[in-house]
């Protein structure tokens, strides 16, 4: 065993880090996969906003616009739904993001960082604090006309983003402040899921609606009646995400609602699969004597693998099982396609001192610098002097108003909701759009800066 141990030891010394890969390293958390792939997805996001602002900038601009209004139809006899390319991402591939957020927040409220109503207090608090400020100040500079559709926009923060910069200094931070900003932005990521299903819906259907809420009935019966096949879980999705479409209520939100839905409860408890697994070691040992150790040929080794792997299926529960599943090809795939069919902004060089006049983009950057740091570190100042919640372990006040600051990294959520508040609306959409960019890079160049002038003392 000793022997194994200094084989891998050797190996870790002569693998290659990149420099993000090296600094996750230092962090222990039980959710080091899942910040590792948020730092990774971040770093993705923001090479695709690049393309897509190249492209929407460059010889290829025409082009590139005509591509995103292709029209894309679906028909299955007489029945048809018909969107174009744009509308696809956003109210289908990204009910898929959604998705992977229900999972996220059920996790979380089940048996994660908002589990524990002490532990969770500081975060929720902090999330409210910046949800609510920042659609102050923005309301405060556009109170009247159609920008102040657009005031629910500086309320989200991109976890990708957020938590990649916070990674990047994990040597000069204390790893339960990464905590702290994980838990944040996921109540961060349920208030804005709130306010699209509250406030950004078109005119409703109630028919469809009625439809919509018999399907989730239908989903959460199945989860009370012990069906953890994924299969009608999904089925079911698909139809509420059409029932949803129809209804008025933005459909995305389906993710959400079908996420809840999944089984948080596993078919075996871990005592029952580790008696299982040792019978199948047994068996498997013996089916290998018997005949051989081609599994080709070898049936009843196969068999006994199969076992194994049914049972491996069995002890996790349906909703550990789809969250993995899905977050690598939600991180590198969806919001990466998201952010290549909506960061496209077309700069205005000759423009741009009245772009950077106009209330909707100051609403938008002040609500999401200034918004996020006030709301953030006023609510948690106001939670700590009262007795609610505590700081994280091993930090300080000044690293929470740092960390407010990288709130301010609105991005994929902050974009979503322009493209529901300032639909039809394009000059309001593009200043919108170029504000969020704007305030996401300014953020997470001054939260860096001040975390990492802070981390004198190394973690």
């Amino acid at each position: 065993m000793t022997i194994l141990n200094q084989q891998r030891t050797h190996l870790d010394q002569e693998a290659t880090y990149a420099p993000w890969e090296r600094a996750f390293t230092r962090i222990i958390s039980p959710f080091e996969e899942f910040i590792h792939r948020q730092t990774t997805s971040g770093l993705l996001l923001m090479g695709m906003a690049i393309v897509a602002m190249f492209l929407a900038n460059g010889f290829w601009a025409d082009d590139y616009r005509h591509f995103l209004h292709i029209p894309l139809s679906l028909n299955i006899g007489t029945w048809s739904i018909g969107m174009s390319l744009h509308h696809w991402v956003n109210d289908g591939l990204m009910a898929i993001f959604f998705f992977v957020v229900g999972l996220e927040l059920k996790r979380e409220i089940l048996v994660g960082e908002l589990s524990d109503l002490r532990q969770a207090a500081l975060p929720v608090i902090a999330a409210t604090g910046g949800m609510i400020v920042p659609a102050l100040i923005y309301l405060a500079i556009n109170h009247d006309g159609d920008a102040i559709r657009g005031w629910g926009i500086p309320m989200a923060t991109d976890i990708a983003f957020a938590v990649g910069v916070l990674v990047l200094l994990a040597g000069r931070v204390p790893k339960a402040l990464i905590t702290f900003l994980v838990a944040l932005a996921i109540a961060d990521d349920l208030g804005a899921v709130l306010v699209i299903a509250f406030f950004y819906t078109q005119q409703l259907s109630l028919a469809w609606l009625a439809v919509s809420a018999l399907l989730v009935i239908m989903m959460f019966a199945l989860n009370f009646a012990g069906v953890r096949k994924v299969l009608p879980y999904f089925l079911l999705a698909v139809m509420l995400w059409y029932g949803l479409l129809q209804s008025g209520v933005h459909s995305t939100l389906a993710g959400v609602l079908g996420a809840f839905a999944v089984p948080a409860r596993s078919r075996y408890n871990p005592s029952l699969f580790s008696a299982n697994v040792k019978d199948c070691i047994v068996r498997l040992d013996t089916s290998q004597q018997q005949g051989g150790d081609n599994i080709l040929t070898n049936e009843k080794l196969y068999s006994v693998v199969q076992d194994l792997e049914n049972g491996v299926a069995g002890v996790q529960t349906p909703l550990q099982r789809l969250e993995h599943y899905w977050h690598l090809p939600v991180a590198f795939l969806v919001i990466p396609i998201f952010a290549l069919f909506n960061a496209g902004i077309p700069m205005q060089f000759g423009a741009l001192a009245e772009t950077m006049t106009h209330p909707v983009f100051l609403g938008v950057v002040a609500g999401l610098l200034l918004g996020k740091f006030i709301g953030i570190t006023g609510a948690c100042w106001l939670a700590l002097r009262l007795g609610i919640g505590r700081l994280p372990s091993g930090t300080c006040f000044s690293q929470i108003a740092a960390v407010s600051v990288l709130g301010g990294i609105g991005f994929t959520m902050s974009i979503f909701i322009a493209e529901l508040g300032f639909a039809g609306q394009d000059a309001f959409l593009l200043l919108a759009k170029t504000g969020v960019l704007a305030a996401s890079v300014l953020a997470g160049i001054i939260g860096f800066a001040w975390l990492w002038w802070l981390g004198r003392i190394k973690y």
